[in-house]
């Protein structure tokens, strides 16, 4: 289980109050990160991607207080790659697709080739930070190694820092990356590396194995299906009319759930090629968007997407033209306490976003109803079931499909819960952290992370749909300004 972290609200900034002790049976379970194999949406991500048009990469923006020395930032990557050596593996497939791909360590990790480091060349601006990290996120990762890359940016203004995390989806979702920094950053600037594991033999896997652990996978995948059907059985005859009613309600769901709702009437909102990633980023007070929120009976995500959708509004009347209601996809987190930490534990949920609604508390009023009513849906569940399936089929098959379906939404959305308390990364604070997420299928990507009481809000777009922008980052931040008066 996770620490229970102490937070000291009176101080103004919530702060971690772990002795050394408790942060190092923390950081040691890190050792234990993941599974020995992808799960089965970890590996339909890694077979299906065609970068960059369908990536499953994505690119972490975090800005650091002052600039640490280039040594300890070195050393940093030495020890954070000790305690959680999943960094230092690479993913190794079956030699036939009998089962999942596996983590091997990569006997030859060269950490000077996974973090580089920079200068910006101009002024140091925030928009100049974020033109690095779109060209560093449409450069392919080398499938052959770790599946990360780092560069350490210096020259921001006013002393400042960044450091640019770019990393396939197979190793973290958003929680995941929370459980991870959670362990990892320290609580003040001089603490030392506690927590350092003692070295243990990481395996071995290559392909011939791995296409053996696959056959034994699927002996207990099978094995499993045979489990469920005896549960199945007992209920039916426990209680044959439930059973009917309860098969009857998931099937009607199915197709609710599995098909993308229509595409976008809008003339500006067409499907384009995602060769082009643009990166903008807003960010606001935590306290104000949730008040906001509950002024009007949403929740943080609720507001939170509903500005999203005010600024594509904003932007369509900038150009004269009308919007309707748009697909979006959304993950839902499916993620248990029992779960182990790392890859992905998501299910996506396609529906219609109340674009067309003007009033911004109508918008997330109705925007609180509709994911209300698809997190209630019974098939909600159903792409994870059929994943382990899709994962057997042949990959040209499979990525078409997972495109196809992708591409029937316009926009995707994420939130989570970053961190609350002061952090330090190399003995300077971690003050900011956006994340871009990767265009699979839909011209914009917009993921809101908590940190510190600062919702920070990376948005990821299609530069050939929206050539201009610079008007569209000025509409999104319209649709967040509309937003957060409902609390003033």
């Amino acid at each position: 289980m996770p620490p229970a972290w102490t937070l000291d609200q009176q101080r103004g900034t919530a702060m971690a109050t772990l002795d050394d002790n408790e942060i190092a049976r923390a950081r040691a379970e890190l050792t234990h990160w993941g599974e020995p194999e992808l799960n089965p949406l970890d590996a339909l991500m890694w077979r299906t991607e065609r970068p960059p048009a369908d990536s499953w990469t994505g690119v972490v923006v975090m800005v650091l207080s002052e600039t640490p020395s280039w040594e300890r930032v070195k050393a940093a990557h030495r020890w954070g790659v000790k305690v959680a050596p999943r960094f230092a593996e690479r993913v190794v497939e079956p030699i036939v697709p009998t089962g999942p791909p596996m983590w091997t360590t990569d006997e030859k990790f060269d950490l000077d080739y996974h973090v580089r480091r920079v200068r910006l060349p101009g002024s140091g601006s925030m928009a100049e930070l974020l033109e690095l990290a779109q060209g560093m996120a449409v450069t392919p990762l080398d499938r052959s190694r770790p599946p990360w890359a780092a560069t350490f940016v210096e020259g921001l203004e006013g002393g400042r820092a960044a450091y640019l995390l770019q990393a396939h989806h197979v190793l973290m979702d958003g929680a995941a990356a929370t459980q991870l920094l959670s362990r990892m950053l320290d609580r003040t600037p001089d603490q030392a590396p506690v927590g350092m594991p003692d070295p243990t033999d990481r395996p071995q896997v290559s392909r011939k194995a791995a296409t053996g652990q696959g056959f034994r996978w699927q002996a207990s995948a099978a094995a499993k299906v045979l489990r469920e059907s005896a549960r199945v059985v007992g209920q039916v005859a426990a209680d044959p009319l439930g059973a009917l009613r309860e098969t009857s309600a998931y099937v009607s769901s199915v197709p609710r759930v599995a098909t993308p709702p229509p595409r976008a009437a809008s003339e500006l909102l067409q499907p384009g090629p995602r060769t082009k990633w643009r990166f903008g980023a807003l960010e606001c007070d935590v306290l104000e968007l949730k008040k906001a929120a509950k002024a009007v009976g949403g929740t943080v995500n609720d507001a939170f997407v509903a500005s999203v959708l005010g600024g594509l509004r904003h932007y369509h009347d900038r150009h004269g033209a009308t919007l309707g209601d748009v697909p979006i996809s959304m993950p839902v987190s499916m993620r248990r306490e029992d779960d182990p930490m790392g890859g992905n534990r998501f299910t996506g949920a396609f529906f219609s976003a109340p674009s067309g609604i003007a009033d911004p508390a109508e918008r997330i009023r109705a925007m609180h109803d509709r994911v209300l009513r698809v997190r209630q849906e019974p098939a909600l569940d159903i792409m994870n079931k059929v994943t382990p399936l899709m994962n057997l089929a042949p990959t040209p098959l499979v990525a078409a499909a997972i495109s196809g379906l992708n591409a029937g939404a316009t926009l995707t959305t994420s939130s989570w819960q970053g961190l609350p308390f002061e952090t330090y990364w190399a003995g300077s604070r971690f003050e900011r952290m956006f994340v871009f997420g990767p265009l699979p299928g839909t011209s914009m990507c917009a993921a809101l992370c908590t940190h510190e009481g600062v919702c920070c809000i990376g948005v990821n777009v299609d530069g050939d749909v929206f050539p201009d922008t610079d008007v569209l980052w000025e509409c999104l931040q319209e649709g967040l300004d509309e937003v957060l008066a409902l609390g003033r």
